[in-house]
């Protein structure tokens, strides 16, 4: 950047924020924003112990179970995900202080979903869920997105930041588009079986839109330093 670019970007950087921008910042820096995104992100276990106690799951329960947590653990992973690109495109860079805790309740669905199928399905036999992922592709491959997601969690905080270092660290967290793509797989494929991907199909193309943001932007980064 140039030097008169630099000082219009200084001089920007300066000017007092709008009204609505101020109340923005103070909300999503206040540090009870965090706790409302937690009772939020744990709504939806709420409402599905919920129906399970006053008997609202329908005719399958215990397929009722496996779906809604599963489903909520892709949202989440998707939210996730959108954290960076909207940062980038509105410029409220304190979402990213939701980042890890996004991802950290994604996993934590994703366990649910899988402690479900193990335990309802599978009559906690590992020895069926080995059977089940070598014969359906969808089972290997939701199983393998949760496995991706257990270091990606154990490296998410700053101290491993330091101790990986900040290049590796990136290079590592990029496998969580790998796990997104597993997941709406997953999903596909489980939906397909009932001949109904019209959700996975949405899901699919907001992953396609966020991966494609996502090297777009890396390619114009690439560009100006050239």
């Amino acid at each position: 950047m140039n030097a008169p670019a630099r000082g219009a970007a200084a001089r920007a950087s300066q000017r007092p924020l709008a009204p609505a921008a101020r109340l923005r910042r103070a909300l999503l820096a206040s540090p009870a924003s965090k706790p409302v995104v937690f009772v939020l992100a744990l709504t939806p276990l709420g409402v599905l112990v919920w129906r399970g106690l006053s008997m609202r799951l329908g005719a399958n329960p215990e397929q009722a179970v496996i779906w809604t947590t599963g489903l909520w653990a892709l949202r989440l992973l998707m939210l996730t995900l959108a954290v960076t690109p909207l940062r980038q495109l509105s410029g409220w860079s304190e979402l990213a202080r939701f980042r890890r805790m996004l991802g950290l309740f994604a996993l934590f669905y994703v366990l649910l979903h899988f402690f479900c199928y193990f335990a309802l399905v599978n009559d906690f036999s590992w020895r069926r869920v080995l059977q089940d992922a070598a014969i359906h592709p969808f089972v290997l491959a939701g199983f393998s997105a949760l496995l991706l997601l257990l270091p990606l969690a154990a490296t998410s905080t700053q101290g491993m930041i330091r101790r990986l270092g900040a290049a590796r660290w990136r290079a590592l967290h990029r496998l969580v588009y790998l796990v997104g793509v597993l997941a709406v797989f997953h999903y596909w494929w489980g939906k397909l079986a009932k001949n109904n991907t019209a959700d996975p199909k949405g899901y699919a193309l907001l992953l396609a839109l966020l991966l494609g943001w996502r090297l777009a932007y890396a390619l114009r980064r690439r560009l100006r330093r050239g």
